[in-house]
């Protein structure tokens, strides 16, 4: 009961000082919306005291870079919409400019429409002949539902583990140099399922609609674990060395196809 209080007290000292500091102008590691999201603060005090430091300022598209037709900052989240007017002829990226990242954790929420397809590209690279495009493992969601969770890489191998899936992935043959050649069913053949982590309809029983989820992405090593509300949606052990990535860039996703929007808040980075 004495720890409940002093944790509330302590979430209306970060409130107040959000405030304080907005009033005069200053940056607040503490991103807030509105009142109501007082769980977006406790979850961004408890990461800071985990060493997590924030990638976003809640206010502004400091230290990102994508097309600013796609991509705003509303309401303390980044934003990506596809209008009838903007669509889209190649999927596009808000790009993080802090450098590269090889092991890491990733915390935040996302928030995306039915129609909308997005993602959070990791351990990638750009791709030079399209603009804001980026290649590489891919944390994936969509507003049906039919993705989310899973292991997905951007221009690459494809499918490297479906929702509720842990899985090893191994390499092409050396007779198979276009690494394209060995996706079927836009899946990686070397996928080779270890474990059911869960039944994949049931696990995205568990992801709201058109609401807010938290994402929580652990990537060391060769292990990539997707978090989706707390709850392990897909486990890659990626074996295949002619392929894989140690380090890369961060991004997020508007994907091609009809008009959508993907909002992200409470951006949160580990480097471990």
């Amino acid at each position: 009961m004495k720890f409940q209080f002093l944790k509330n007290y302590l979430l209306l000292e970060a409130a107040a000082a959000v405030m304080v500091l907005g009033y005069y102008g200053i940056e607040s590691p503490f991103t807030l919306s509105k009142i109501s999201d007082q769980a977006v603060v406790t979850s961004q005090f408890e990461s800071i005291q985990n060493d997590f430091k924030p990638i976003f300022d809640g206010k502004t598209l400091n230290g990102w870079e994508g097309d600013p037709t796609y991509w705003s900052v509303k309401g303390g989240a980044i934003v990506g919409i596809i209008t009838p007017e903007t669509l889209l002829n190649a999927n596009t990226f808000l790009i993080w400019t802090g450098g590269e990242v090889a092991d890491f954790e990733l915390k935040g929420e996302f928030r995306i429409s039915e129609s909308g397809n997005s993602g959070i590209n990791y351990r990638s690279d750009r791709v030079a002949e399209v603009p804001f495009a980026l290649r590489g493992y891919q944390a994936d969601i969509d507003g049906k539902n039919t993705y989310t969770g899973q292991n997905y890489e951007e221009r690459k191998r494809a499918t490297l583990a479906y929702r509720g899936q842990q899985t090893r992935i191994t390499s092409q043959p050396d007779d198979i140099p276009n690494l394209r050649d060995f996706v079927e069913r836009n899946a990686w053949n070397g996928l080779n399922l270890e474990k059911e982590l869960g039944d994949r309809a049931e696990l995205g029983s568990k992801i709201k609609k058109e609401d807010w989820n938290t994402v929580h992405l652990i990537v060391k090593g060769n292990v990539m674990q997707h978090y989706v509300n707390g709850i392990l949606m897909s486990e890659v052990h990626d074996e295949d060395s002619k392929n894989r990535m140690k380090s890369g860039l961060l991004g997020v996703q508007v994907h091609v196809g009809p008009p959508m929007k993907v909002e992200y808040r409470g951006l949160m980075l580990k480097e471990i």
